[in-house]
C-alpha cells in the first residue's frame, strides 16, 4: 500500500475556495450568512477570509439592501493556485523555508532545493484550474444551497448526520 505526503492547505484557503465556488454557482449577489449557513461556519471566520479575498481582487462585495459578494471577475479567470498564493500566509514544508531558520546545512543542502521544487509543481498544477473548472457541478451547488437555506440545517451537519 502506498504512503501518500499530504501537502495541507489552510482552513481559510480552503473556505476561501468554497466562497468562490459559491459565488460562481450562483447568479448576482449572495449574502455572507448563506455561505456561512450553508457550509455551517461562523460569519466572523468567514469574514475574515472575505477581506482576503476580496483584497486579492476575487470577490467585490455590495452594500445595501441588495448587497452581498460575488466574484470580481469571471470564474474561467481566476486559477486556483492564484487564490492558494494570495490567502496562504505561507508555505513551510520544512524548517529550511523559514527565514529564522537554525540548520547549518540550509546553504550547502539539496533538501531545500528539492521542496522549493516540490512546491512549485503543486502550485503549478493548481494554475491549471480555474473556479469554473472545480464548479463543474454548479446544479448540484444550487441544489444543496437551496435545501440547506430550506432547512437551515448547514451542509456539514447533514453530510455528518448521513455518515452515521
Amino acid at each position: 500500500m502506498a504512503h501518500l505526503l499530504a501537502m495541507q492547505i489552510t482552513k481559510q484557503t480552503n473556505y476561501a475556495l468554497r466562497m468562490l465556488m459559491y459565488c460562481a454557482a450562483h447568479d448576482g449577489a449572495v449574502k455572507l450568512s448563506d455561505v456561512a449557513s450553508f457550509y455551517g461556519l461562523s460569519q466572523s471566520f468567514l469574514h475574515k477570509v472575505l477581506q482576503t479575498t476580496s483584497k486579492a481582487g476575487f470577490l467585490k462585495t455590495m452594500r445595501g439592501r441588495t448587497g452581498g459578494l460575488m466574484l470580481a471577475r469571471p470564474a474561467e479567470e481566476i486559477t486556483v493556485g492564484q487564490v492558494v498564493r494570495a490567502v496562504e500566509d505561507r508555505f513551510e514544508m520544512a524548517e529550511c523555508f523559514r527565514d529564522d531558520t537554525t540548520c547549518p546545512l540550509e546553504q550547502s543542502c539539496g533538501l531545500n532545493s528539492a521542496f522549493h521544487e516540490a512546491l512549485e509543481a503543486f502550485l503549478t498544477v493548481l494554475d491549471k484550474y480555474t473556479i469554473a473548472d472545480i464548479t463543474n457541478e454548479r446544479a448540484n451547488i444550487n441544489v444543496l444551497a437551496t435545501l440547506a437555506a430550506m432547512t437551515r440545517v448547514p451542509l456539514a451537519e447533514t453530510v455528518t448526520t448521513r455518515e452515521q
